[in-house]
């Protein structure tokens, strides 16, 4: 390769998929859609409960919406193994914690997509909830529940703080629907948000 710079072209890094713990093993690409086939890149044989080792016994279909990528939705369909063990007959599923929280329709990348456009390029859920292609209600639960875990219950996120800034604006005007923003000035970012 003339240039060191550069690596060999891999989806899972480009769809920031490795960080979730997944492999990419099939995708299709439609106008208005991606699908990506993903399994979860560790094994996860060994039993929690006796420590013997499990043997694969069935597998399913996790279907989680993901960040979108030039604003086509994307849906991962995670292929994830069930185990039986040996000594002591319990089943279990590969631990999925990695990408999503369990029983969760949004990853963690589609989580964090959706939690910046909200705070950073204050979009409004309806669009949020476009992004992945998921209702307006599992969006906005989704997003309510990280923005909680992330900033709310930080106990460290006015540390630092110098200088505090309150905006109020308009969202929507025949609504008259009000934003109250409470910005870190000294580092400008938005602290809260209510």
């Amino acid at each position: 390769m003339p240039d060191a710079t550069f690596t060999t072209p891999a989806l899972a890094t480009f769809a920031r998929l490795d960080e979730l713990g997944l492999v990419v093993i099939g995708q299709r690409v439609e106008p208005d859609r991606a699908v990506l086939v993903c399994r979860v890149g560790d094994p996860d044989e060994w039993c929690r409960r006796c420590g013997c080792e499990g043997f694969p016994r069935d597998s399913l279909i996790r279907r989680l919406a993901h960040e979108p990528f030039g604003w086509r939705p994307t849906t991962l369909l995670v292929t994830v193994r069930r185990y039986r063990c040996i000594g002591c007959g319990h089943v279990w599923r590969q631990d999925t914690t990695t990408a999503a929280e369990p029983r969760a329709k949004l990853s963690r990348g589609g989580l964090r997509w959706a939690l910046e456009g909200i705070v950073v390029q204050h979009l409004s859920m309806a669009r949020i909830a476009e992004g992945p292609a998921v209702s307006w209600d599992t969006a906005n639960n989704a997003v309510l529940a990280e923005g909680r875990r992330v900033l709310i219950a930080d106990p460290t996120r006015f540390d630092g703080v110098q200088v505090i800034g309150v905006d109020e604006h308009v969202v929507r005007h025949e609504a008259l629907l009000f934003r109250m923003e409470v910005g870190d000035l000294h580092r400008f970012a938005v602290v809260a948000v209510g």
